[in-house]
């Protein structure tokens, strides 16, 4: 693994907006970078990457029902109470689901190590899976890049076939808060790929969802809403005063409701319970665990944090750096400190991409910080043996 710089295209800017990518550049500070890139071999994309990869999917699933059958665990993981059934219909019905995005740390050396699973909304896809894709055709094209460069990219393919599973028929439907520029884009693109695998899809503001006289979900025409996408996370939805027509929605929803408890922080610790010392996970405990005192160098991570909020590492028993936000009421876990791939670009996590049950796609984002955040950049990566 290196980062190296090299001439950004020249016509980059003019083509992410040609192709809707208008969150190149978000609140003033870039977020795609087009003149740098992270190599790797292909050997290091197979067995340090994609295999560990598949593994940890595989664990985490063989997790769920265990899970969803226990009132402690649920307890543990701040699933409403009220709503529990939700959740365990969704996984008794093996509802289908779609994507999700594993974050690993990786130095270059040793073992992928995960630091979390964004299950539930993961972003970059579009970025990931169309792109940075882009971006290596077109290097190649230039010179830049030798002609059998590669990238571990089978995101755009993996994502229609996964749609192809799903039934045709009704208007499929994709919500999001259509305000957010990035998410708009983000599901947009994934329209585009259901599209592909013959559906007729609809967008929608989740905030126009409506319930009928049988209190079913509908759209604005008053039609009922039989399958949704929605780039909402399930922690809010169960929360939402709409969540008391969850019980009778059925599989309305994707990503499903039994999402909900793999895209939570209280996984890490549960994870490590069943597969202590795998060479891919770190040790990870729930705050008011008193094995969790044993830890020195560790990372404190709210339950239900997204984009790094209310993260704060600590060294050597004293905090080190923190990011604000508005999440922790819900509890905390704690996982041992791993470093991050360091160079003058800042700090390096790798997003790991699962469609359906398989691995198939990388995303590289940096920051200088060591908590990656909203505004962390977007490299793209090559595979160059």
């Amino acid at each position: 693994m290196k980062r190296i710089t090299l001439p950004a295209r020249p016509d980059w800017r003019d083509k992410a907006r040609a192709v809707g990518f208008g969150f190149h550049v978000m609140y003033g500070e870039p977020y795609w970078l087009d003149d740098a890139a992270y190599t790797f071999t292909l050997d290091e994309i197979e067995t340090q990457i994609e295999q560990p990869s598949q593994e940890l999917h595989d664990m985490c699933m063989d997790l769920v029902g265990d899970i969803v059958r226990s009132e402690e665990t649920l307890d543990r993981l701040a699933i409403p109470e009220d709503l529990r059934d939700v959740v365990q219909r969704s996984w008794q019905r093996r509802d289908r689901h779609l994507y999700g995005r594993f974050d690993l740390a990786y130095d270059g050396t040793g073992s992928v190590k995960l630091l979390e699973y964004n299950a539930d909304t993961p972003t970059s896809v579009f970025e990931t899976a169309y792109f940075q894709y882009n971006w290596l055709t077109d290097q190649m094209a230039l010179g830049t890049l030798p002609n059998d460069a590669d990238q571990y990219n089978s995101l755009q393919e993996s994502l229609v076939e996964a749609f192809e599973q799903f039934p045709k028929g009704p208007i499929f439907h994709f919500a999001v808060m259509t305000d957010n520029e990035e998410d708009r884009g983000t599901t947009v693109y994934l329209m585009d790929c259901a599209v592909q695998a013959g559906h007729r899809v609809e967008l929608l503001d989740i905030r126009e969802i409506g319930i009928d006289a049988e209190g079913r979900y509908t759209d604005l025409q008053d039609r009922v809403i039989d399958r949704c996408f929605k780039l909402y996370p399930w922690e809010f939805m169960l929360r939402e005063p709409f969540a008391r027509e969850l019980a009778r929605s059925g599989d309305v929803f994707i990503e499903p409701a039994w999402k909900a408890v793999l895209s939570n922080k209280g996984l890490l610790p549960l994870l490590w319970q069943r597969h202590r010392n795998h060479p891919n996970l770190l040790a990870s405990y729930f705050a008011d665990d008193p094995a969790a005192a044993t830890l020195t160098d560790y990372v404190r991570k709210p339950l239900l944090s997204r984009e790094g909020e209310n993260v704060t590492i600590f060294r050597d028993g004293r905090e080190f750096v923190s990011a604000p936000g508005d999440y922790g009421d819900e509890g905390f876990v704690v996982q041992a400190y791993a470093p991050l791939f360091e160079s003058d670009g800042g700090f390096a996590v790798l997003g790991s991409w699962v469609v359906g049950d398989r691995a198939c796609g990388l995303a590289v984002r940096e920051d200088r910080s060591r908590i990656t955040a909203n505004l962390s950049r977007f490299v793209p990566h090559v595979i160059i043996d």
